[in-house]
This record gives C-alpha cells, structure tokens and sequence, in this order.
C-alpha cells in the first residue's frame, strides 16, 4: 500500500471483508488487500472470438495447422510454401527448439507446468478474484518488499510442502458460476504431463482455508505450460525486420496486447494509439 501498486486498492479489516464478501469465512484472517483494478476474460472463449473478429473487422488471415519452419523477412518458410512478408514477430511460447533456439538457450528459457482445477459453481457470486498469502510470497510485487520476507519465513514453517511444489491459490468464477482454481509451478525443459494427487490436494486445501468452504467437486482438470526465464519478458530481434519476443512470466495472457502494440510500433515507426 505504500508503493504506487497500491494505488486505488484498500486494505479491509476482518470486520471489513466480512461485509463485503459474507459468503467467505476464511479459517485465519487478519483481513484482505482489495483491488478494483483486476479483469478477467475467459479465454476459451475470448481467444476464437477475438480471432474471429480480427478476420471480419481487418482481414487477418490466420493460417491453421501451418507450422512456420525459418523466419527470414521477406520470406517465412513453412508447411505450405513460403510467404512473402515485410516482417515477422516469432512468438513461441515454451517452443523451445522450432524458431531460434540459440537465442531461447542463450536467455535461460525451460518450462513451467502447472495443474488447474474447475470446481462446480458454489451457489454465491464471487465478486473479484480471490488469492491467498501463498500468492504474496510468489509475486514480485509482494515478493520483492522487504516487508515479504517475514512472510515467507512464517510460510516456510507452516506449507513448506506447498511452497515445494510452487502451489499458490488464485480463484476466478466464470459466467457459468463455476471456478477456475490454481495453480502449482513446477520447472524443467520437459515437465511431466501428469498432475499428482496430492498437488491436487494441496491446491483444494489452500481454497477451503482461504474461503472457509469445503471445495465445489472438481469438473475439469489441466495442465498448462509456458517458458520461463529471469525476468518478465524479452524481446530480441535475430534477423532484419524480425523480433522475437516471450514472456517468461506467465502472465502472457495479461500483457499480451500491450506488449504486442510496443513490438509492432517499434517494428513500423507508428503510434498504434493514433490508427483508426
């Protein structure tokens, strides 16, 4: 709160976070740290329709099932013929060894996989996203404050096995009232595809301790994965006319569009925020 990321939010007393979100009856509760500022779409439908959109509004053509095998402006190679273009942006995710895989060795990229849940809808509405003291000691913003280290000492001792397995509670509700629950992190250039049980386990816990609720039954389970580095992101820029760019962070889906606006104005000299 003292920092310029506090700006806007509010800190609630336990009194406080009873009024606001009387459905909530956390099992240990010095109160909660309120933003207005967070957004959530939901991606599964937000992605094919912004394509969609892209399509209709601006002609942009996506090319399925088209594996893109040399970048070289004026020509990309791939799996069906070559394309004339006047630049390229090499957006790889944790593709590690298609495009450029010196520059991806060079930065330090592996993988990160992490487990997520779906939980039944809990017959109330959330109002925001929810996430626990776990996720204060992950998160730079909190992390990196002197004030964290006396927190992330505390959780050593109490959910070392949770701190182990990279597992912090982030809880959003779809429009359909269920909840997308996370996450765990866990590291290596090729993670397992299988999700333990007691990863599971340790994710419900922290939800039924930071709601107060036994946990909804699971309807959907996954594994998500995305490169990760030191840092937030890179951009480099290994050919003429080309940048390469990853966020290493996992936090792609929230920094994507401006991201993509610097890379494409910086690519073409123009201020995107001045086009029609």
């Amino acid at each position: 709160m003292a920092t310029e990321m506090g700006v806007g939010c509010e800190l609630w007393d336990e009194r406080e976070l009873e009024r606001r979100a009387p459905d909530l009856r956390p099992a240990s509760s010095l109160g909660a740290l309120y933003s207005p500022h967070d957004l959530r779409v939901e991606s599964r439908i937000a992605i094919p329709r912004l394509a969609a959109w892209l399509a209709e509004h601006y002609g942009v053509v996506f090319l399925r099932r088209t594996a893109a095998l040399a970048v070289a402006p004026p020509v990309i190679e791939t799996s069906r013929g070559p394309l004339r273009v006047e630049a390229a942006v090499v957006c790889p995710g944790d593709d590690l060894g298609s495009l450029f895989p010196e520059v991806l060795a060079a930065r330090g990229v592996t993988r990160c996989a992490l487990s997520m849940l779906r939980l039944g809808d809990p017959g109330f509405r959330l109002g925001s996203a929810l996430m626990s003291d776990l996720s204060l000691a992950r998160y730079l913003g909190y992390a990196a404050l002197p004030e964290a280290q006396a927190l992330r000492a505390r959780l050593s001792e109490t959910a070392a096995e949770a701190l182990q397995h990279g597992v912090h509670l982030i809880v959003v509700q779809s429009a359909d009232g269920s909840l997308v629950v996370g996450d765990s992190h866990h590291y290596g250039d090729a993670p397992s595809p299988f999700m333990a049980a007691r990863t599971e386990a340790l994710i419900l816990q922290e939800f039924e301790a930071a709601t107060g609720l036994a946990a909804p039954p699971v309807t959907e389970r996954w594994i998500g994965t995305y490169g990760s580095a030191p840092g937030a992101m890179f951009i480099e820029a290994p050919a003429a006319r080309t940048r390469l760019v990853v966020v290493t962070s996992g936090t792609g889906a929230s920094t994507a569009f401006a991201i993509a606006e610097e890379v494409i104005g910086e690519l073409y000299g123009v201020d995107l925020e001045t086009l029609p």
